[in-house]
């Protein structure tokens, strides 16, 4: 698979793919090289579809049979407590 129906020139692609690799987000290297930022977003769109397809190929080779997989949850947590009895609310007392 490879990248199809582009109308960037071949070397702003080439830019764009360079500036993919440095991990530069695709609106500040639309903002580089003149471009429209949407250009520049589905062009980086493409990229990462050809890297999903390439890297199904080899996920095939090295997997064989059923896979399982468990779930997972990402992100941080809260800090502190929560609820009533929660470190750093204001406590009144009427006597």
């Amino acid at each position: 698979m490879k990248i199809t129906h582009c109308k960037l020139k071949k070397s702003i692609q080439k830019r764009l793919l360079e500036f993919f690799v440095l991990e530069v987000t695709a609106r500040s290297a639309a903002d580089i090289l003149g471009i429209q930022p949407n250009s520049a977003i589905l062009f980086y769109h493409k990229i990462r579809q050809v890297i999903d397809y390439h890297l199904s190929l080899e996920a095939n080779d090295i997997f064989e049979g059923k896979i399982e997989l468990d779930e997972s949850y990402f992100g941080g947590h809260r800090k502190g407590k929560r609820g009533r009895g929660a470190a750093g609310k204001g406590v009144y007392c009427r006597f």
